[in-house]
Parts: structure tokens; sequence; C-alpha cells
């Protein structure tokens, strides 16, 4: 694979196996045999077994002695925590790039969301999710914070293999959100304080993430993520 400069091979390796989780190539259960990962990289075992460390660190891989390291699986409770938290660290993100978006970026993120405009009422949900997450990333790209950043990437990360699974959305979810995507946009293009961008974005992807989550895991107690009147 490339490399860049500067990298080591464990965070060669790191990044090679990071990817294909994420990709969906390593899915949940996959057994990573250091030997096989190592001749495919064409390194020794020792900076693949580092990364798989790191990969361990993060909960990406669970390691058993005497059983080896696998692909990590998220289960219901795993994956409704980690969509929480990307709500509310994307709805901060997004805040605070608002004033740092340009004319190219309003327009991109207004295409995108006719993509699914005219997609309705039959658009795949799997084409859905792709275009959405597009679509909050174009909106908060340019967030100023690169720590915050790299903490969404990561959370996406974890749920990568995941991304696209359920079966069906909420019906009339994607109509709501269309309209809820405008009014959003409409705020950043007119300058709105980053309060009341925050909060509109909060409420909007909470009330995705309650969708989803009641597509993918109905059992679930979905406990409520918008902000109270007046916060």
């Amino acid at each position: 694979m490339s490399t860049t400069a500067g990298e080591s091979k464990s965070q060669v390796a790191y990044r090679w196996i990071r990817e294909r989780i994420a990709t969906g190539v390593f899915s949940p259960g996959y057994r990573l045999v250091l030997s096989s990962l190592a001749g495919e990289l064409s390194m020794s075992v020792v900076p693949v077994r580092e990364a798989v460390r790191a990969l361990t660190a993060e909960g990406l891989v669970t390691f058993e002695r005497n059983v080896g390291a696998h692909v990590a699986h998220v289960d219901g409770a795993q994956y409704r925590f980690t969509m929480q938290a990307i709500s509310m660290l994307e709805s901060a993100a997004t805040a605070l790039a608002a004033p740092f978006l340009t004319p190219d970026d309003i327009a991109r993120a207004r295409q995108l969301n006719d993509v699914v405009r005219r997609g309705l009422p039959d658009l795949d949900p799997r084409v859905f999710r792709e275009i959405n997450q597009a679509l909050h990333g174009t909106l908060y790209a340019r967030c100023p914070n690169p720590r915050l950043l790299d903490i969404i990437r990561a959370e996406w990360v974890r749920l990568g293999h995941l991304r696209g699974s359920a079966s069906g959305i909420a019906p009339g979810r994607a109509a709501e959100a269309v309209l809820e995507h405008e009014a959003l946009i409409d705020l950043i293009e007119g300058g709105a304080l980053p309060e009341d961008i925050e909060r509109a974005a909060r409420r909007h992807r909470a009330a995705s993430v309650t969708a989803d989550l009641a597509a993918r895991h109905p059992g679930l107690n979905h406990c409520d993520l918008s902000l109270p009147e007046g916060a």
C-alpha cells in the first residue's frame, strides 16, 4: 500500500488494517492472523502485532489468549452509544465550522440534499445514508478543531462495517431529513449564531439517530438526544 513520509511500519500496518475494518473488508468476527497480514504487507510480524495492539486499545479489535485477534462485534447498545456520541460531536463541529464554509461548500450541501429529494420516496436506504453522511461531512469538515474531527472520524470507523446494514429506515424520515437539512443550511448561510446552528444540527441528528436505531434495533430503549427547550 502507499505510505506517507515518516510513517513507521507499525503505522502503515495500523492504517491498512483500520481501513479494511472501516470498509467492511474485515467484517465483525474476522480473525486477524498476524503472519498472513504481515505477508500481505511485506513486513515482519512485529509491526503488525503493534498495529493490532493499537486497534485493540481503540476497541476495533478484540484479543483473547489462545484464541487470537478478531475484528470486534458491535452490539445494539454499543451502536446506540456510538451514534449518540457522533450526533453530539458532529453538531458541535458543524457550529464551529459554519463561519469557515465557502459558497462552494454550501452549494455542495444543497446539491446532496437535492439528490435525496429527487430520489424520494423510493431512495434506497443505503444510498440515503451515504448521501446523508456526505452532506454532514461537508458541513463540519472545516471545523477548526482537528482533535474533534479526529474523534468523529474514529467513531465512524468503529461503525464502518455496519453502515447501511439496516434493511430499511423509518417511514417518512428521509423526507423529514430533507426539510431539516434545508433549514440547517439556511441557518449557516444566513450567518446564524453558533448556538442556534448547533441546536438545529443536534435536533436533526437526534431525530435521525432515533429513527436509525429504531430501524436497526427495534427492541432497544432509545434515550432522547434532543436538547431541552431554551438550551
